[in-house]
């Protein structure tokens, strides 16, 4: 019912309308109106003039109106020229990005038209993936048909007295079950991975607590003794005993483009020649390559350097059976510390210098470990990202496990070691992947201790192409497994402290090597898309993002350079998820594929240039040089000449489809799909851009691109 009128309040309201209108237009008659029609006695009639401004106005004014006339004018035309301009840039833009995005498509189908057929190789985890493509498939194929239907807004319910069809009661029935079954599970896994990814997070954190306070307190180790600037001088003066003798070993294997740097740095390394010894252990199984190596070593050999040259004709063990058979040689009892440098490292010349010292006075020193930079960190996305997980490594968890725990993972290279402590711990095993933690592991147990030196810098390479980064990942996850398996009683048997030993099963194996990979993938890959389509089990907002951010902040801090890559560090992680679960479950329980060893493919960009200039200044004292080049034996040049040429011969290499990473990028995308028809922010973009980067890799667009 209507309310009545109210005919009083209207009254009232017209005689104020009428008052305002007679007092708005008398009381300023003389200065808003024209007075030539004021005989007029009607009150409702109003004579205005209206007059431009410049019909009154003086000269002055004219000229100043001129003026702001052809100011407006101006404006007008540079206003104009500004939004053309800004829009040819708007243009630029879009045709370049439109112009990558077509070059990348073409890329991707070049590369999916020419890649082989894997069908004879899938791996059990691929299959499994694939099974896992397909449900979300067909579970997607469901959630659309019934958003088309509208029951998104009120889904059939079994519960209802209303008569179902064939489809709706099929729906209700998947919806029970759905609710009932199997979200249930689903969300106590979830709750489960989001308890270690906390666990984890704050393991990252205390080390980065610890990080910090050994900056602000400048905790360092030092040395009790330095030695002089020049050995040359020590020599003349008769002080080489008190050099240690030191043999430096180079194991290497096909390493084609870069054993030049590496024997060329240690050869110049300060040191009195008499007190040390270079092994250049050359696993090759290339006769090419095995002649350039040699070639290598005679032209040191003839500038006075001790180096020798071995080759193992069979090869068993990989990198840990080549170390173990050159440690067997009788003159090996003569040295009291070995050095260990892979392929690509180049040590500067005063790196023994630096670490020896800290031996003297610490007979429980086993390890002085330096840290490694890198040449290529900036040659592409790829090196960056690892650029940022390395740096995190070696400033923050090896840092800080040195200065407090004296314990950490023994990274392969760029070590010193002191021989007592390798041949009291069993010396080198080839029963893992990663023997260069084996043997710190086993070290730790006997009770030696490490020390690590973020001042003391090995220059390096890092994998270009994802291919070769993929290989050394599997490798690296793959093997701390085996080692846990092996070695869980010993470390339950051994000498140490409780503490110790829990810092050693529970953070360096379970934490670090185990959960962070496991919770990583089941949790980004798997759980986050299945809720999607079982949304009665959720992943909150913080876990998808404000957590994994903040985390990606504290990896990016000891590289701060890479900050602008914080947000494709982050992506990029959660896709290499992938790698390091199946590694991480190969090394666990043996699957095929756990010990295979593949040499890290190196490209060759190292610090040429100084090694050139050490070279020239270590032979500007033999004279005699030029002439030793050329009293090599014509044989001995033809065979030299004939392996460079089949260096510049050799098959090229491609870029190829990655298929478990294609078919998680196809998952995270429908998952996407489906978080965007039910209006979920920060999850549908986590999942696109996810998505996104599964694809970019899958592609193999990131890293070295080989046309």
């Amino acid at each position: 019912m209507s309310r009545p009128p109210n005919y009083e309040f209207q009254q009232w309201w017209n005689k104020q309308r009428e008052k305002n209108y007679y007092d708005l237009f008398f009381s300023q008659s003389s200065s808003s109106f024209a007075a030539s029609n004021s005989t007029s006695d009607d009150p409702s009639f109003v004579s205005v003039e209206i007059r431009s401004p410049t019909s009154a106005s003086t000269p002055r004014d004219s000229t100043q109106n001129k003026e702001d006339r052809r100011s407006r004018i101006r404006s007008a035309r540079h206003l104009a020229f500004v939004c053309l301009l800004k829009c040819q840039q708007i243009f630029h833009s879009l045709s370049h990005l439109f112009s990558g995005f077509i070059c990348i498509l073409r890329t991707a189908s070049r590369r999916i038209v020419h890649s082989p057929s894997f069908r004879h190789s899938e791996s059990r985890f691929y299959q499994i993936i694939k099974i896992f493509l397909i449900v979300v498939v067909l579970l997607f194929i469901v959630e659309l048909v019934a958003y088309f239907k509208g029951w998104h807004f009120s889904p059939p319910s079994l519960h209802k007295a209303e008569v179902l069809g064939f489809v709706e009661l099929a729906y209700a029935s998947w919806l029970r079950v759905r609710a009932d079954y199997l979200a249930p599970p689903l969300q106590s896994l979830a709750n489960v991975c989001i308890v270690l990814f906390l666990v984890q997070s704050v393991d990252r954190a205390v080390l980065m607590l610890g990080c910090i306070w050994i900056k602000l307190r400048r905790i360092k180790p030092v040395a009790v003794m330095e030695y002089s600037s020049s050995s040359s001088g020590d020599a003349e003066s008769g002080n080489v005993e008190e050099y240690p003798m030191v043999l430096i070993q180079i194991p290497m294997c096909n390493e084609r483009e870069v054993y030049q740097h590496s024997i060329g740095a240690v050869c110049v390394q300060d040191w009195p020649k008499e007190r040390m010894l270079v092994q250049v252990l050359d696993d090759s199984d290339d006769v090419d390559v095995q002649l350039l190596i040699k070639a290598e070593v005679q032209k040191w050999q003839h500038r006075g350097v001790h180096i020798l040259y071995r080759h193992r004709l069979i090869r068993t063990g990989y990198k840990a059976g080549n170390l173990k058979s050159a440690m067997s040689c009788d003159y090996v009892k003569d040295y009291e510390f070995v050095a260990i440098f892979d392929a690509d490292f180049q040590p500067a010349p005063d790196f023994l210098k630096k670490t020896i010292p800290y031996f003297k006075g610490n007979n429980d020193l086993a390890l002085v470990q330096a840290r490694w930079a890198f040449v290529n960190k900036d040659e592409n996305l790829l090196t960056r990202l690892q650029n940022i997980n390395l740096s995190f490594h070696f400033e923050v968890e090896q840092q800080v496990n040195g200065v407090f725990i004296n314990f950490f993972g023994f990274n392969g290279t760029a070590g010193v070691w002191r021989i007592k402590a390798l041949e009291e711990c069993g010396g080198w095993l080839e029963r893992t992947t990663v023997e260069d933690m084996d043997v710190a592991v086993r070290a730790h147990l006997c009770g030696w201790k490490f020390i690590f030196l973020n001042d003391v810098k090995c220059l390096c390479e890092l994998p270009e192409s994802y291919e070769a980064y993929k290989k050394q990942q599997h490798r690296w996850h793959s093997g701390p497994m085996q080692l846990f398996r092996m070695c869980f009683l010993d470390i339950i048997r051994s000498k140490m402290s409780w503490a110790k030993k829990a810092n050693l099963i529970f953070l360096f194996f379970l934490l670090r090597k185990l959960i962070l990979p496991f919770y990583s993938f089941t949790l980004f890959c798997i759980i986050l898309p299945l809720t999607m389509f079982l949304p009665e089990a959720h992943l909150p907002a913080w876990v998808v993002c404000y957590v994994p951010g903040f985390m990606s902040v504290l990896n990016i801090l000891p590289a701060p350079q890479s900050f602008p890559f914080i947000v494709p560090y982050l992506l990029f992680e959660n896709t290499m998820s992938v790698t390091k679960f199946n590694a991480m479950i190969s090394g666990l329980f043996r699957f095929k594929g756990a010990y295979e060893w593949i040499v890290t493919k190196k490209s060759g960009r190292s610090s040429e240039a100084d090694l050139f200039s050490l070279s020239e200044r270590e032979s500007n004292s033999l004279v005699e040089s030029d002439v030793i080049q050329r009293s090599t034996s014509d044989s001995g040049l033809g065979e030299l000449n004939r392996a460079k040429l089949s260096m510049k011969s050799r098959k090229s290499r491609t870029n190829r489809l990655y298929r478990k990473e294609l078919a998680l990028a196809i998952i995270l995308l429908t998952a996407s799909v489906r978080s965007l028809l039910s209006a979920q922010g920060i999850h549908f973009y986590f999942l696109l851009f996810q998505g996104i980067t599964f694809l970019v890799v899958g592609l193999d667009l990131i890293g070295e691109q080989v046309s």
